[in-house]
This record gives C-alpha cells, structure tokens and sequence, in this order.
C-alpha cells in the first residue's frame, strides 16, 4: 500500500528526517563515507539506523557536513570545527528563542 500524500509531503519537508544512506549522502557532499563515519565518531552528527543497521543522514545533518568540511578545508582542526558548529547552533538558539520573547512581549 503507497503512504498517505500528505504523509510522504510531510517526511519531505522535514528537516530531521533520515532520508539519505550514507553512499548517497557522501555522493551529494563531494565526501567520502569515511569522512561521514569520522563526523559520527566525533559526535557531531548521529544518524539514525536503517533496521538493517545503515547509517541514515537528515538534510540538517548534511548542511552539518557540509560546514565542517568548510572549516576543515580553511584549516581549522576537525575538534575545532565540531566546536564552532556547536557554538554557532546554540547561538542560532539562543537568537530564536530571544526573537520568540521580543515578539510575545510586543517589541
């Protein structure tokens, strides 16, 4: 039986959703799977298992790779890049959440 349209639109549209095995998402980022597997190890981006045990990638997690291996190519150590990649998200944070409470506060 084919999943519901909106169902299939839904998983589409969202950002955390395992969609690429780690072969295509390698592929798609110009990286090698090794490159993939050293970001898991580094805990930067945890995948989420196939139930045959394949790695499976988000949209969110690749633009993760993608800025690491932008920072990596500019010479920054791959610890370092983790570091500024998560400093970055909790600051994107941090302004969306600031941004929330301007807004509820009618400034």
């Amino acid at each position: 039986m084919d999943p519901e349209p909106q169902a299939l639109d839904s998983k589409l549209d969202d950002e955390d959703y395992p969609a690429y095995s780690m072969g295509r998402a390698a592929e798609l980022l110009g990286v090698t799977p090794a490159f993939l597997r050293t970001l898991d190890k580094a805990k930067l981006i945890a995948p989420l298992r196939s139930a045959g045990g394949h790695r499976r990638y988000s949209r969110y997690q690749l633009r993760v790779a993608v800025r690491v291996r932008e920072l990596i190519d500019a010479g920054t150590p791959l610890e370092a890049a983790c570091r500024i990649i998560i400093l970055e998200d909790q600051l994107e944070e941090a302004q969306r959440i600031n941004a929330e409470m301007r807004a509820r506060q009618g400034k």
